[in-house]
Order: C-alpha cells, then structure tokens, then sequence
C-alpha cells in the first residue's frame, strides 16, 4: 500500500515554499499508483478540523508535479494559492463534511490550459462567447485576471458543469470573485439542479470563510441565483437579441418604419460607404469614434490593448465595421462571432452625422452578413434599466427583450464600491463629471489607470 502523508500548507506562494512543501512530502512517498490518492482535510469529531474549505491537490509523486495541502483564509491567499496551484494537472477543493450524506467535492478547473473546458462549451447550449477560450484570454493578458473553473466533474472525467470566475484583486475597489468580468451574461453550465446546487453552496461557503466582498454571477433570467435566498439581485438589465430564421425580406419588415427602415434608406441617398476587417488601422478610426461615445456617456474607455487583444485572440471572428461620409469614419461597432450567434459588442460614432443613418446601416449589414452565414441570432447585448432610448432603439429592429440579474453573494463589509453599476450616489455622479469634461486625450490614460480595479 502506499503511504500518504497529509502536508498542510499555508500558502502564500512565496519563493522556496513549493519547494519545501515537496522537499517534506518525498519523506511520505510510497510505491507509485496508476492513479492519484486524494488528499483531504483531517476530521475531528466527524466534522473538518478547519473551517475552511480545503483545496488540495490529487498527486501521486510518480506521476504528478505538486503536492497538496491546506490554504490559509482570505481572498489574497486564495490568489496566491491559485497562482501556484496553476502548475498543477487539477485541484480539488472539499466543500462540505465529507462524512455527510449530501457531501459534494468541488474542482478547480484552468479553462485556458484544460481542453475539457471547450469540450464542455460546445455541448453547452447555453455557452456563449463570454465562456469561450478566446475572451477568457483576452481578459488575462489585458488585466491580469486569471480564469478558473468550479466543477464537480473529477479530474478524468469528462466535464459536466462549470462556473467559470476571475478573482478581482483590487486595493481601490476591493477582492471579489466575479463571473465573468466586462461580460454581459455568464451562465453557470449545469444540465442538473443538484451540481449547480452544489457548486453554489460550496462558493457560498467559501465565501464565509474568506476575506472577499463578494461573489458575482451574471445569470441569464430574472430570477438570479433562484432558490439561494444569500444570494441577493445587485444589478438587471435588459437584453435584446434578434432571431435571424426568418428570410431577410421578412426581417426586414419587422423593423420599425418610421426610424429603422427610413434610417437605412437614408444611408443609401447619403451614398455612405462600408468597411470592415481586423486591422490596425481600422482599430483606430474605430478607437476615435469609441472615445467621443464614451465621453458623451460619462464613462471612461477600454484601453486599446484590451480591443487589439481581442482582435489577437478572436482572429477572424472579430469584425469591425465602419461606416463612411466621403471616406471620414462617422459610425463603427465592433462584433464577435461564436458558435450560432453574431455579438454586438461595442460601437462608437460622431454625433454630427447620427442624422445620417451610419449606425443603421453597420446593424442592416451585420444582419444580412450573419443571415448569409447560417446564423441564428444577433445579439444586440445589454441596457441599463433606464436607458429607455437605447431600449426603445433595439426593440424597433424588431428584438426580443429579457432580464439579466446579476446576483452577489456578500462577506464583510460593503458590496458596492466606485465605478460600480449597482451604487447611484454624489461619488458616481463626480466620477461621472469628471469623465464627461475631461480632455479626450487623457481619457485613454483613465481607462488605462481604472478598468483594472472595476471588473
């Protein structure tokens, strides 16, 4: 039989520690096995001696590379263990009384470096491009944010659910574990009930048991997290898509006639122009147009690698399209392409010629481009709740309209921080001012300086 010797492990991934954590754990190597013995916290009295929930993990010192053990409480020591524990095949956190009839052992899953994870999204129906390698990608090399999975799937099995997170690290606005930063919609993956009732009962427990301000999932629905009253509604919006099986004639009809069809007819007279691809210089008339729609909305801008990052990580499922007045940029969005569906994802014009119908005609395209592909939705993307002028815009194209609820689990302290979409007070309205007055060109910097901190 061979030995296994439990290492607990307050973890701060410090230089050396690793090191000595093997160092002491070769004395307890026995005969290597095929497969990995799972490592798990020691009981007392029936229940975990810690209070925490344990991460260990699975190694079998033949075969694998790391050992296992116990990581210290609170949000930076979770980054820390998670940044050495990324060296690792899988870990796996024990989320309840392992003597319990209803235990549930939760893993941790890299999605950038497990390919069960794009195994599982092209099973999913309800993956969007926000659960895909190539946005999850983009957010780690533009913020530092490193994704990872909660599954209940074991490590050779194959993948049956997933919540995919980033831990937002922040000394400005706090430590938070969030699905999925500057996404719109995140759903957890889940065919049953239990596994998703699992996997929320385990996040909430180790929220309990941490420093975090709180635990975020952006849900489809208006429901939230249903059936987990901890879990309270912080944000809705809106969310429009429009069903592209009908024929384009029929599509066409649908819009709203007096505003969209008149619109598109307009940019027709005004003999304006269409461009799109990927490069470099169409990022930068796209770029230009994005700032003065930022500024005009009293928001600060992504700064311009997280746009030449996605360009870098999409490939030619990213598209931006412009549309032009005598060869001047008036009107630009940017859309990303996954499985069924083509997304509307950012869009930026010149409000001098909105009359013109630039906006109009890049939707009329996108449209008619993704009916030609065999696509089946165009995703119009999210609305704040008061932002009846844009609502009122997706619905005339003839959109469908649901709910988003962003639902936070909260530890101590405050949920809400600046920058926050949720919080409506005299510190967002200056932030605000000060976005809407600051000069166009520092606003890059600010973007640059910020989005980090919001996620």
């Amino acid at each position: 039989m061979q030995a296994q010797c439990m290492v607990p492990l307050a973890m701060t991934a410090k230089d050396g520690q690793l090191e000595a954590l093997l160092a002491r754990a070769a004395h307890c190597q026995g005969s290597p096995q095929p497969s990995p013995p799972v490592m798990t916290a020691e009981k007392k009295g029936g229940r975990l001696t810690s209070p925490t929930p344990s991460i260990a993990v699975a190694s079998s010192f033949a075969n694998w590379t790391a050992a296992a053990g116990e990581i210290e409480p609170g949000p930076r020591a979770m980054v820390s263990a998670y940044h050495t524990l990324r060296e690792t095949r899988t870990a796996e956190t024990t989320l309840a009384d392992p003597s319990a009839t209803n235990a549930s052992t939760v893993y941790l899953v890299e999605p950038l470096k497990d390919p069960r994870w794009d195994a599982l999204l092209n099973e999913a129906p309800e993956a969007s491009v926000f659960h895909s390698s190539p946005w999850l990608e983009a957010l780690r090399r533009t913020y530092g944010y490193q994704p990872i999975v909660y599954t209940t799937s074991a490590p050779r099995q194959s993948l049956q659910n997933g919540i995919v997170f980033c831990c937002v690290d922040s000394w400005l606005t706090g430590c938070r574990l969030v699905s999925l930063p500057f996404s719109d919609h995140c759903q957890p993956l889940a065919r049953r009930t239990s596994d998703l009732q699992s996997l929320i009962a385990g996040l909430g427990q180790e929220l309990r048991n941490s420093g975090w301000r709180y635990i975020e999932i952006r849900s489809l629905g208006s429901g939230g997290i249903a059936g987990s009253p901890a879990w309270e509604p912080a944000v809705k919006y809106f969310h429009h898509q429009v069903e592209l099986t009908p024929d384009l004639g029929k599509l066409y009809d649908r819009f709203q006639k007096s505003s969209i069809q008149r619109k598109i007819r307009r940019a027709t007279r005004e003999e304006l122009t269409y461009q799109d691809g990927s490069t470099e210089s169409l990022l930068d008339s796209f770029y230009r147009l994005f700032l003065l729609t930022r500024q005009r909305h009293r928001l600060p801008p992504q700064p311009r690698k997280w746009f030449l990052h996605l360009m870098d990580c999409f490939g030619e499922a990213l598209r931006i399209r412009l549309a032009l007045k005598d060869g001047r940029p008036i009107a630009g969005i940017i859309t990303l392409r996954y499985k069924d569906t083509l997304v509307y994802k950012y869009g930026g014009s010149d409000a001098r010629f909105h009359s013109l119908g630039g906006m109009h005609l890049l939707y009329w395209r996108s449209i008619q481009e993704a009916k030609g592909d065999g696509l089946r939705l165009f995703d119009l993307g999210r609305s704040e709740e008061n932002q009846t002028g844009l609502i009122t815009f997706k619905r005339r194209w003839g959109a469908t309209q649901t709910k988003l609820t962003y639902s936070r689990y909260c530890g101590s302290g405050k949920s809400k921080y600046i920058l926050d979409p949720a919080r409506n007070d005299w510190k967002m309205r200056v932030a605000e001012h000060v976005f809407a007055h600051a000069p166009i060109r520092c606003l890059p910097i600010l973007g640059s300086l910020l989005y980090h901190h919001a996620g």
